[in-house]
């Protein structure tokens, strides 16, 4: 399933509208991008040779590990990678469905989850 990107920008843009007020305010120096498919340099970082099944990658210094210093950081980011998220998806509710568990997903990452604990909450 296959969209532009400016509207797979918006589908993720709904996605954020619905997350909970409890959630999104404790999001903070964050920014949500869509790329095309992950870069060589994240796949490099990842110890990963083949990006394909990479959906999703969450950059930067978790809510969790934050002290009272922290100032001026850049921005951590979430990305989203379009292409691999259209491969998986046959329909437009199921691209909607899989950009939401992308999103949920990377966010609880951003709040200090490991893939396990992710996992283990359904994720």
């Amino acid at each position: 399933m296959q969209v532009s990107e400016e509207e797979f920008q918006l589908l993720m843009e709904q996605t954020m509208e619905s997350i909970p007020e409890v959630f999104k305010k404790r999001m903070d120096n964050i920014v949500f991008l869509v790329e095309p498919f992950p870069s060589d340099s994240d796949l490099s970082r990842l110890g990963m040779k083949d990006g394909r099944n990479l959906l999703g990658l969450y950059s930067g210094i978790p809510y969790s590990q934050r002290s009272t210093w922290y100032t001026g950081a850049m921005p951590d980011r979430i990305i989203l990678f379009q292409q691999n998220i259209e491969a998986v998806c046959k329909t437009k509710e199921q691209l909607i469905n899989k950009i939401k568990e992308v999103v949920i997903h990377e966010i609880a990452h951003y709040f200090g989850m490991d893939e396990k604990q992710i996992r283990d909450a359904g994720y």
